[in-house]
This record gives structure tokens, C-alpha cells and sequence, in this order.
């Protein structure tokens, strides 16, 4: 004998694996969807998306938010069909199964509504990618250009004036400083410093004879390769004051896990107060932040 006969416990067993199987899902689900809606900070452990601080990240949000109920339909679609075929076809309740092959209602209905899903999935999805594209008459340009390891940003002036441009360099884990809230891994020397309430076109690209990068920030939900030789665009409007942190995210050689990218979000009046200092060579904000906090203190 080539195998063994499948008795009535083993049937039993598969029964009992499959429903304990599928109430973990569920309440696995049913956790992460809690979590979803509870939780949308960066925090250790955390398993959702990062505090959205602009609205291509709110739009974003949204879609995810989509997809996550479509897929959970979509499971528990599947589930109860497969609960069905267990308790209504098992060898027990069913010893003389039907031989039929074809059912035309049924095989145009499963062909037709993963097509309808997919419709339904992809009408937001091009609108969200034609969102983030580019934004239409920005208030002022920027350009970060990615270098082994570490990104150059260079802001682009609409007068006569020269443009500002530094380098950002990650801070070695010996010099991290947890009392001015620098983190591991994630803050620079350096920072972009950007304006809220302010559309502000991006433009991405790498050194001239560099390698493969890809600028990203979670918050502001922007992910843009850095090419050698091509010039590409995004945009962001952050919606609210703070630190946001970003890496790069495309293997990029033996430093890329060293290429991390921090932005300080600030006001319009404490931007255009920082633009001047770092004019006159104080670029780093933590820097500025001193000076510019007794001024006004006075």
C-alpha cells in the first residue's frame, strides 16, 4: 500500500487545526485593524504606518486603510467557503461525491469579480500616483542628490542670490547625544530644514559618477530613486512642525545602512530666520535652534 487510508480522526484532527487556524487569524486581524486605527506613530515595535505629516501621506493612509478591508473581505470570503466544503463535503457527511466538472454561473463569477476587485483597487491607486507626482507652481525648490554615503541638498534660489548647499553626514553612535534627542542611526550633522504649510518641489537625483540611491521619507510618503544622470521630481506640504527621519532604500553599497536623512520641520518665520544664518555658514539647526531661542528670549 502506497499510502495510508485517511480515517475519521485524522479527519477530525484537520477539522480542529483548520478552525483553531482560522480563529487566530481572525483575531490576528481583528488586533493589527485595532492597532491600525489606535497607533499611527513611529514607536518601537510598532506595526503600522508613521504619523502621516503631510497629504500625499494622508492619501496614502486612506488607501491603506482600503486595501486592508478589501483583503479582510477577501479572507473571510475564502474561509467560509472552505469551512462550507469542510462540513458539507467531508467523507462523513458526503460518501458519494458528485462528479460534475463544469459549472458556467459559478466559473463566470469567479473570473469576474477578481477583475472587479482589481478595477475597484486600481481607480485610487493611479489617482494617489498622479497625486504624487508633482505639485503645480511651488513656493520653492530643492534638490537632494545622493553621494556614497550621504545625501547633499542644495536649495534652490528663485533671485539672484547663490544657492545654499551642505552636505548631511550621519552622527557615529559614539557622538550620539540623547539629551538633545539625537537618535541611532537616524540623525545628521546636518539637516534639511523646510518650511510648514509650503509646497515645495523635490528634485532627486545621484552624483554624476555615483551608484544607485532612493531618497524616502515615511512621513511625508516619499520614495524617489536617486539616478546618475536623471532628474527626478516629487513634492511634499508638511502639515505640522517636527523632526522627521527617512533612510535610504536602495542597496547602495557597504555604507547604505549609514545613509539616513533628517528633516526639521519648522515655521515660515523660523525658516526664513535659519535660510539667513545658514547663509552666513550656521547650516546646522541644532545650532541656529540656540541662538535663534535667546534672541527671542530677550
Amino acid at each position: 500500500m502506497l499510502y495510508k487510508p485517511v480515517t475519521s480522526a485524522t479527519i477530525k484532527m484537520n477539522r480542529l487545526f483548520n478552525l483553531v487556524f482560522g480563529a487566530i487569524l481572525v483575531a490576528g486581524l481583528v488586533l493589527i485593524s485595532q492597532h491600525s486605527f489606535a497607533n499611527m506613530g513611529m514607536e518601537p515595535w510598532g506595526i503600522d504606518l508613521q504619523h502621516s505629516a503631510s497629504p500625499i501621506k494622508d492619501r496614502i493612509h486612506d488607501f491603506h486603510t482600503l486595501l486592508l478591508w478589501v483583503i479582510s473581505a477577501i479572507v473571510v470570503l475564502v474561509m467560509v467557503l472552505m469551512l462550507v466544503i469542510m462540513v458539507r463535503f467531508n467523507a462523513k457527511a458526503n460518501p458519494t461525491p458528485s462528479k460534475t466538472t463544469h459549472n458556467f454561473l459559478l466559473e463566470v463569477i469567479w473570473t469576474a469579480l477578481p477583475v472587479v476587485i482589481l478595477i475597484a483597487i486600481a481607480i485610487p491607486s493611479i489617482q494617489l500616483l498622479y497625486y504624487e507626482d508633482r505639485t503645480i507652481d511651488a513656493d520653492m525648490t530643492i534638490k537632494v542628490e545622493g553621494r556614497q554615503w550621504y545625501w547633499n541638498y542644495t536649495y534652490l534660489s528663485d533671485e539672484e542670490g547663490e544657492d545654499l548647499q551642505f552636505d548631511a553626514y550621519l552622527i557615529p553612535e559614539k557622538d550620539i547625544d540623547t539629551s538633545k534627542g539625537q537618535m541611532r542611526l537616524l540623525s545628521t550633522d546636518n539637516q534639511l530644514v523646510l518650511p510648514i504649510d509650503t509646497d515645495i518641489e523635490i528634485l532627486v537625483t545621484a552624483g554624476a559618477e555615483d551608484v544607485l540611491h532612493s531618497y524616502a521619507m515615511p512621513a511625508f510618503g516619499i520614495k524617489m530613486d536617486a539616478v546618475p544622470g536623471r532628474m527626478n521630481h516629487t513634492w511634499v506640504r508638511i502639515s505640522k512642525e517636527g523632526r522627521y527621519y527617512g533612510q535610504c532604500s536602495e542597496l547602495c553599497g557597504q555604507g547604505h545602512a549609514y545613509m539616513p536623512s533628517e528633516v526639521v520641520a519648522v515655521s515660515k518665520e523660523e525658516y526664513a530666520a535659519w535660510l539667513d544664518a545658514a547663509k552666513n555658514g550656521t547650516v546646522a539647526y541644532d545650532e541656529f535652534k540656540a541662538g535663534y531661542d535667546l534672541a527671542n528670549a530677550q
